[in-house]
């Protein structure tokens, strides 16, 4: 994991990148950050030409912030686009169901994003063949050959296995297939899934990326431009689009993604190495602890390692107690915000977890206060 803090000869830091992304040119007496563009339809007489023709296909509040993912996602790429969507799901869906055809096979992660299987659901119903594997130790490349798409969740949600990006984007490209990288979990901040050989990186942008809680949102970048078109054809037929406020507080919101992240970050590693110290604590899973069995190849394709911690309390009481004991962190699904929640993911009944496992998100609170708390909990609901 490299600093990345400052800029350098190749480029500025992510802290200046972040707070100038997707601005417009300066033009005397107009804000910085232009308002949100609430329209339906624009001004068209003639030809319908130009860049803004009606509500459902483009909207000046999204081009900011599609530049302003871009510049995040492919700094310095001039091959790649950014088309946003009205949630992670929106977005995830455009690239399934865009490139794939009854008789195409896809592989997707055994162990990731809950919703995964009512995806596959749908794609099995369209006479898409559809193949799972973990995402530790590559276990993809086993069932890829023939399949058109590759769908690749790193780390992993909620357990936080990592994948070596490049080594399966290179095995699927030599067999034609096409690589999606659901990148929610790291930011454009912590991995960079084009510069890893990715065709697609797809994220939702309501967790981390705008990490307020107050926005629905998604997103796709891609470097190819026929498979583009095709995600942006999707999204026009099915009108998964965010609205021009949802836009415009998600721009908003990236300004300040480097300075919240390197505090979360920073705290998500104090947190692991505190619980580490835990008996009543296993299965404890963070990318950046020296000893995760993720750790290694985290190290060689991330720059930074996420905001969450997922562990395992021996008991589902004993899980429910801890989280009711916290003060300082909301129970609540999602992840990447300001404010710290967890969550006991089995009580979703989706994920392959023990009845005590936890997700952890860790927030931008003081993180003495936040390890303070978590203890204290931990101590006060000892059986």
């Amino acid at each position: 994991m490299s600093d990345t803090t400052r800029g350098t000869v190749g480029g500025p830091g992510d802290g200046t990148r972040a707070v100038r992304a997707g601005l417009p040119e300066p033009v005397k007496h107009e804000p910085t950050l232009p308002g949100p563009v609430f329209a339906a339809h624009f001004h068209l007489p003639g030809d319908p030409t130009g860049p803004y023709t009606y509500g459902r296909d483009e909207n000046p509040t999204w081009t900011l912030l599609e530049r302003a993912v871009g510049e995040l996602e492919a700094p310095g790429r001039d091959d790649a686009e950014t088309l946003v969507f009205a949630s992670g799901m929106a977005a995830i869906s455009a690239v399934l169901f865009s490139q794939l055809r009854a008789g195409d096979a896809v592989v997707l992660p055994d162990d990731g994003y809950q919703a995964l299987p009512l995806a596959r659901a749908q794609l099995e119903a369209y006479g898409i063949e559809v193949r799972t594997a973990p995402t530790g130790g590559d276990a993809q490349l086993e069932v890829l050959d023939g399949a058109k798409l590759l769908w690749i969740e790193t780390p992993s949600n909620p357990g936080l296995d990592v994948c070596d990006v490049r080594r399966l984007a290179d095995a699927a490209h030599a067999q034609g297939a096409l690589v999606a990288v659901d990148n929610t979990l790291a930011t454009p901040l912590g991995q960079r899934p084009l510069e890893l050989g990715a065709d697609f990186a797809v994220a939702s942008g309501t967790k981390q990326l705008t990490g307020h809680g107050d926005v629905l949102l998604g997103y796709v970048s891609g470097r190819d431009a026929e498979a583009m078109a095709a995600v942006r054809r999707w999204r026009k037929i099915v009108g998964a689009i965010p609205g021009p406020m949802e836009a415009w507080l998600a721009h908003r919101s990236i300004a300040t993604l480097q300075l919240r992240v390197e505090r979360q970050n920073a705290t998500a590693l104090r947190l692991a190495e505190a619980l580490r110290e835990r008996p009543e604590v296993t299965g404890l899973r963070y990318p950046g602890l020296p000893d995760d069995p993720s750790h290694k190849i985290a190290s060689q394709q991330m720059r930074r390692y996420g905001c969450v911690v997922s562990f395992t309390l021996p008991t589902r009481e004993r899980a429910d107690r801890f989280l009711d004991a916290l003060r300082l962190v909301d129970d609540a699904t999602s992840f990447g915000g300001v404010r710290s929640t967890a969550e006991r993911r089995g009580r979703w009944g989706g994920d392959a977890v023990p009845e005590g496992f936890v997700r952890f998100s860790v927030g931008a609170e003081d993180p003495e206060d936040l390890i303070a708390d978590v203890l204290r909990a931990l101590d006060v609901t000892a059986d």
